[in-house]
């Protein structure tokens, strides 16, 4: 049995977010969403592999994004691309900006597992050899792809001092920090949440 078939993953039922308010794409109402979403009346942890077949419930992802100003206000992005040995098979060969994964049972040892999920993902996929501060933004949602009927983003800015973020996994391939405008002039390329993360945030700043 395969560690997808076997591994225990946060979710909530998708009636719950519909409840709340639906949306198609970013919100950046946290406060409306997150304390509900992982309230622990809500949550539940089941099965990775039936849970990516179940669109009754929507499996909770930290999705990081990494933004550097240098000195001249140029903004610029974190991006890379998905190996294939990555675990969402629908999504490699996908650009990115976006670290992180699904919160295990695992990481529910701690007061704060979705927190706890969050670092552990970030300590598993990149070095991050900078200071930096960190808020959540929104959440992303797409129900017209297969993934994100299942998933619901919740997206973190990790502002850093320094462009020094660097892969740990083999499977984070092509890394590195590039300006909005080249990002934004690619958006076909990267996975759904990324294109939906780089147009809702970043879009009018073209530096």
């Amino acid at each position: 049995m395969s560690a997808v078939q076997t591994e225990q993953v946060l979710v909530v039922p998708t009636e719950l977010f519909h409840r709340l308010g639906y949306f198609q794409g970013f919100n950046s109402d946290v406060a409306k969403y997150l304390d509900e979403l992982l309230s622990p009346e809500h949550t539940s942890y089941r099965p990775r592999g039936e849970m990516e077949e179940d669109p009754s419930y929507k499996q909770l992802i930290p999705y990081v994004i990494f933004r550097f100003r240098d000195e001249t206000g140029s903004t610029q992005i974190f991006n890379y691309t998905r190996g294939k040995g990555q675990g969402e098979q629908r999504l490699h060969s996908k650009r990115s900006v976006g670290i992180g994964g699904h919160i295990s049972s695992d990481d529910a040892a701690e007061l704060d597992a979705y927190a706890q999920g969050m670092r552990r993902e970030l300590e598993e996929e990149v070095s991050i050899e900078t200071p930096y501060d960190e808020r959540c933004v929104g959440l992303i949602n797409d129900d017209e792809t297969e993934v994100g009927k299942v998933h619901l983003g919740v997206v973190h800015v990790f502002d850093v001092q320094r462009p020094e973020v660097y892969p740990r996994e083999e499977e984070i391939v092509e890394a590195g920090f590039q300006s909005v405008a080249t990002l934004l002039a690619d958006l076909e390329h990267f996975e759904s949440w990324s294109a939906i993360c780089l147009q809702a945030l970043f879009g009018d700043d073209d530096s």
